[in-house]
């Protein structure tokens, strides 16, 4: 019996995805843009086990709880999580609590800057969601270091679920 339930607990544990390991369409998104980058000219991001976790829990967030609602955009936050919430409305307002959710929900030390994709009605794959982040200029400009985002990119983590696609970059290395 004893054997039976290790057998079990091990089979189950195994079997789910590690967390913050990426998913194939995770890092097929993580690809694509570092392919995009080297195109411009610009330097490989390293994964960052604390942004890829901040990345990997928003996308859930978004698909169960659906904190965007009414003025609410895809940068809110439900209440219904190890976090605080937050509103995120387009007028940035409330920027700091999107970028502060590295610091609060990890062991890294500065902010979190996300794009963020929504498909509606089917799963987010990692070709749609950067074609529109693409074609989006104030998205653009974050993917490839311009405007106020000219500082270079230090660590980036990646989420995809179901209908969400994220990417969160900081300036900071990641020591995880």
């Amino acid at each position: 019996m004893k054997i039976s339930l290790i057998f079990i607990f091990l089979f189950v544990t195994c079997s789910k995805q590690a967390p913050n390991q990426l998913t194939q369409e995770e890092k097929k998104l993580y690809s694509l843009i570092m392919e995009y980058r080297k195109e411009k000219g610009l330097p490989t991001i390293p994964i960052s086990t604390s942004l890829t976790k901040v990345a990997q829990a928003h996308v859930k967030d978004l698909y169960i709880n659906k904190p965007n609602q009414n003025a609410c955009n895809l940068h809110s936050w439900s209440s219904n999580g190890a976090w605080s919430s937050c509103c995120y409305t387009s007028d940035h307002a409330k920027a700091e609590c999107m970028w502060a959710k590295p610091r609060e929900m990890t062991n890294y030390t500065g902010n979190g800057y996300e794009i963020a994709y929504g498909a509606y009605g089917m799963d987010a794959t990692a070709s749609g969601a950067l074609a529109g982040w693409i074609g989006s200029p104030g998205h653009h400009a974050v993917l490839i270091n311009q405007g106020v985002w000219n500082s270079p990119w230090n660590a980036i983590g990646i989420g995809i679920y179901k209908g969400f696609a994220v990417v969160w970059f900081g300036r900071e290395l990641d020591s995880n």
